[in-house]
């Protein structure tokens, strides 16, 4: 398909409510990846991200605690596990506001791609299951099919607009006649980086950056049931950068959640 440019968007409290990764805490313990303390200390980590978003100090640690907690995972097992329980969790999360604003950018003629600090495994189904046409994710390393512990490129704060930049470049897009949405200050460099930038649930320092810009502010209020709307089956969607667990703010759990080990 031959598309006149790009929407970008950003995954969490963009165009769904809550942090993607902390939502498979609980399915992650049920299958003995993380223990039951993880997983409360996880729902505090949600509750603080929806409340507060986090700061690039934060993030950093995020990563880094991230990297440590998975090293060793099955990257097949977390693939499954995201499979097996994304309707159930996901689905509802989605805003009805940022599932009409990506179908008025498919109308226009515009490629729908979610660029997200999760890495694939996350922000892949979930792409497929809104019907966005590509996702550039952050990237950890796996050998003989488990993760390494090394991150390979992390899509957060500067890396996003490159990312961006490289995608247009490849795909002959006109970054001024591209659009990018985001909630967080992080995302700065990504709205900066397009035409047409839009702040959608501002944190304090996005708000403050897009008044000073005059960058449009937006309100997404109402998380639907996804299949309520979309009752077709999901196309596939090809993958940019990134074949990771998640990371960074969508990853908060990182944090927080620890590897189970062995008794």
């Amino acid at each position: 398909m031959h598309w006149r440019s790009a929407a970008y968007f950003d995954l969490d409290k963009t165009v769904i409510a809550k942090s993607s990764a902390l939502a498979f805490g609980r399915p992650f313990y049920s299958s003995g990846l993380i223990d039951r303390r993880a997983v409360l200390k996880s729902t505090y980590a949600q509750l603080v991200f929806s409340l507060a978003g986090a700061d690039e100090q934060q993030m950093d640690k995020m990563r880094d605690a991230m990297a440590e907690m998975v090293c060793g995972w099955d990257a097949a097992q977390v693939r499954q596990i995201v499979t097996e329980t994304l309707h159930e969790l996901i689905d509802p999360l989605v805003y009805d506001e940022a599932v009409d604003l990506i179908e008025e950018h498919r109308l226009g003629g515009r490629e729908i791609v979610i660029v997200s600090s999760s890495g694939s495994e996350v922000v892949g189904p979930i792409g497929t299951m809104l019907g966005v046409d590509r996702v550039i994710a952050t990237e950890m390393g796996i050998d003989a099919g488990r993760y390494t512990g090394e991150i390979a490129f992390y899509a957060y704060g500067p890396n996003k607009a490159a990312a961006i930049r490289e995608h247009a470049a490849a795909s002959g897009y006109d970054l001024a006649a591209c659009y990018a949405y985001s909630d967080s200050v992080t995302d700065i460099p990504m709205l900066e980086t397009v035409g047409h930038p839009t702040a959608v649930n501002p944190d304090r320092g996005l708000r403050k950056v897009a008044g000073e810009r005059g960058w449009p502010v937006v309100v997404f209020r109402r998380p639907v049931r996804l299949r309520d709307r979309i009752p077709a089956p999901p196309r596939p969607v090809a993958v940019g950068v990134g074949v990771g667990l998640a990371a960074s703010a969508a990853v908060g759990a990182a944090v927080l959640l620890r590897r189970r080990r062995p008794a």
